[in-house]
């Protein structure tokens, strides 16, 4: 990390970009836990609750690319706010399909794809969903932001601040839907909440985040500018190597990106199987309604945000990225494991499980993936992880959707599996940095 980059990390305060990423967290987490409640409603299944998701991923596989990229050429905090302002109208979107008819446009009984309708509200919630995706960049530059202005230092320290953000969103989210849903209004105020608390988050980051990127608010330096003369930094600002096209192969040529893409890409495969399996699951299976499920995802990531603090701030002064990555990874194979179970007691122990093991990887993957982009490709490096996640999330969500009608809890063992695979790749990546 060069001096500009120190410099930053002393003058930009990292609460601003804290605030912004959990009040967004905040606003989707109040939706999640009723969104399958809202499909099933409407007349899908686990498959179309599923595509659903994917929609929002296929989108952002488009769209986040082309975020990160911007990020680097015309500034962090100007993508932020484009990509807030998708997932605002997105609410907005979602809103008025409360208030269509529940009209029958397609039915479906299948022995592979199962029974369920297709709806007019259904289809507006899934170009809400794509509205929301198109622009849905917000996390990868949010990202490139938070490595702009880290240090090496305390860069580990600084994704788990994020993580923690995040995951108060979550811990209050689910609690407010449970309280809001409640009323008479059921479903309608819970995402009038969401609208409103995304509204705020646009307000965020036009009021109080300063842009992060150099090289992004600099103008082109006149020729004979003295500070040139005596050697200033100015090239890179003019340049802006970073925002010209990148090819993902020269990305993967960075030192250690194969590895680290490729547990990030397993990650995301491995949660989305989760993702899209335990919510229909604790609805079919287990009969949780909105309030019990709303208190299993508080609890979850009460649990992360305790890991993600105190827990992970003391370790990562005293080990590597890749060790705790390697070992979360580990944790996390038996907290998916445990998942294959009906025994209430089982399934928060495996909650606490998924909690260490993910609190302890993630911060790290994402510190790790940021150390190796560098100052130059950071958002280029964040757009192709984001489409990475993406693909994986298609994957995870669709056939998952398919996978559980045939294998319900038992899908959870796949995320396990699939997990292993990142321990393989963390404990390849750990002996390879030792060497």
């Amino acid at each position: 990390m060069n001096n500009n980059s120190n410099t930053k990390q002393n003058t930009i305060s990292i609460y601003p970009i804290l605030s912004v990423n959990f009040v967004g967290t905040l606003g989707f987490s109040i939706v999640l836990p009723f969104l399958v409640f809202l499909v099933t409603k409407w007349g899908g299944n686990a498959l179309i609750y599923g595509i659903m998701g994917a929609t929002y991923s296929i989108f952002q596989l488009i769209g986040a690319p082309i975020l990160g990229k911007w990020s680097d050429k015309i500034g962090r905090r100007k993508v932020l706010l484009l990509s807030q302002a998708g997932t605002l109208l997105s609410w907005v979107i979602l809103l008025v399909a409360f208030f269509l008819p529940v009209n029958s446009l397609l039915s479906v009984n299948s022995s592979l794809l199962g029974e369920f309708t297709l709806t007019l509200p259904l289809l507006v919630l899934f170009l809400a969903r794509a509205a929301d995706g198109l622009t849905g960049g917000n996390i990868s530059v949010a990202n490139a932001y938070l490595a702009d202005i880290s240090s090496d230092n305390n860069r580990n320290a600084n994704y788990g601040k994020m993580s923690i953000a995040s995951n108060l969103g979550f811990v209050l989210g689910p609690a407010i839907a449970g309280v809001l849903g409640a009323t008479a209004l059921a479903e309608i105020l819970p995402v009038t909440a969401a609208l409103i608390i995304s509204a705020v988050a646009t307000a965020l980051i036009i009021v109080k985040l300063p842009e992060s990127n150099r090289c992004a608010v600099s103008k082109h330096p006149d020729a004979n500018n003295v500070s040139k003369v005596f050697g200033q930094e100015l090239k890179p600002c003019y340049e802006i190597k970073s925002a010209k096209k990148v090819s993902l192969g020269e990305i993967l040529k960075l030192n250690n990106m194969k590895h680290i893409l490729g547990i990030y890409f397993l990650i995301m495969l491995a949660f989305n199987f989760f993702y899209i399996a335990f919510p229909v699951y604790a609805v079919k299976t287990l009969n949780w309604n909105v309030t019990q499920t709303g208190i299993f995802f508080t609890v979850l990531s009460l649990l992360m945000v305790i890991v993600q603090g105190p827990v992970l701030s003391r370790l990562s002064k005293k080990c590597s990225d890749t060790f705790l990555m390697t070992v979360g990874s580990v944790v996390l194979v038996f907290g998916f494991y445990s998942f294959a179970t009906t025994n209430i007691t089982m399934i928060y122990i495996a909650a606490a499980l998924m909690a260490l093991g993910n609190g302890l990887m993630w911060p790290s993957t994402m510190s790790a993936l940021s150390k190796a982009a560098g100052d130059r490709y950071q958002g280029a490096v964040q757009g192709y992880a984001g489409s990475g996640g993406a693909i994986a999330s298609i994957i995870g969500l669709v056939v998952g959707g398919v996978l559980y009608g045939f294998l319900e809890n038992t899908i959870f063992i796949m995320s396990a599996i699939i997990i292993s695979l990142t321990v393989l790749l963390s404990l390849s990546l750990l002996i390879k940095n030792k060497a």
